[in-house]
């Protein structure tokens, strides 16, 4: 069983909920990335998303982008993340790819599904790939048992997402707010209501990404969802190294993450 289906069976069965903290791949350098996802796989991620550096990001914020960029100017390649990835699940939680379509169109589908695979990853999301043209990688990624995870936002026609949650392995990346990715005081009042019909479309695992940053934002979302995705609040924090030192980050990064991961199952 896909690792992923494995997490989410035992989290439902224990009543508890996944914390998935995003990583961009090498930013500052690969070697930065291991230890925090040790670290963050130490301090309550139940599975962790790791950004594709891509030069043109499709639904990232100024602080991914501005990641993405580091990592492409220090010649991240994807071999390299490969390379890497195959310490990294070592850790003891899944592992998937946040990958731009372009990536793995330029690569070939079957090749990046191998490749990713191998090096440890147990599926991917694929933020600007449409649901009418994900069939073929749908089928592609099926038939290795590697998850496809797409995205339902605040303006997906309800049809459309059903369709969405029909294609979607693993489970459904459900969009906050409206826009890009990064940190916001206060989540949509509306997005309950949309969690709670997606709940009677769907039976894979609901989980929540954009504009998450703060402990009283996961407490609004525990009871309707089954996983929460936070990026922005970590990686904004990679900024800070040189001025600081690379321990104190990850630090800081692991500290802040354990706050959220715990809000998931505690009120302080």
């Amino acid at each position: 069983m896909n690792a992923i289906d494995t997490l989410f069976r035992e989290l439902r069965a224990a009543k508890r909920k996944a914390f998935i903290p995003f990583v961009t791949a090498g930013d500052p350098d690969l070697g930065t990335t291991t230890r925090l996802v040790t670290e963050l796989s130490r301090r309550g991620a139940s599975l962790i998303e790791i950004g594709f550096p891509y030069s043109d990001p499709i639904a990232d914020g100024s602080v991914i982008q501005a990641s993405y960029t580091r990592a492409l100017a220090r010649g991240v390649k994807i071999d390299d993340i490969f390379s890497a990835a195959r310490s990294w699940s070592a850790c003891g939680v899944p592992l998937v790819a946040m990958v731009s379509y372009s990536l793995v169109h330029h690569r070939g589908p079957e090749r990046f599904v191998a490749q990713a695979k191998a090096a440890g990853y147990s599926g991917a999301v694929v933020p600007d790939l449409p649901v009418d043209e994900a069939d073929t990688l749908a089928k592609i990624a099926a038939d290795a048992d590697f998850k496809l995870i797409l995205l339902v936002t605040p303006t997906t026609p309800r049809e459309r997402a059903k369709r969405i949650a029909q294609l979607s392995t693993g489970f459904l990346y459900c969009v906050s707010v409206v826009g890009i990715t990064g940190e916001r005081k206060a989540l949509p009042v509306e997005l309950a209501d949309q969690l709670r019909w997606l709940r009677t479309q769907t039976d894979l695992p609901l989980c929540v990404g954009f504009g998450i940053s703060q402990p009283e934002h996961v407490r609004v979302l525990r009871d309707v969802v089954d996983g929460i995705i936070v990026g922005s609040a970590l990686v904004r924090r990679l900024e800070q190294i040189g001025p600081k030192p690379i321990e104190a980050v990850i630090d800081e990064i692991a500290t802040q993450a354990h706050a959220l991961a715990t809000a998931l199952t505690h009120d302080q």
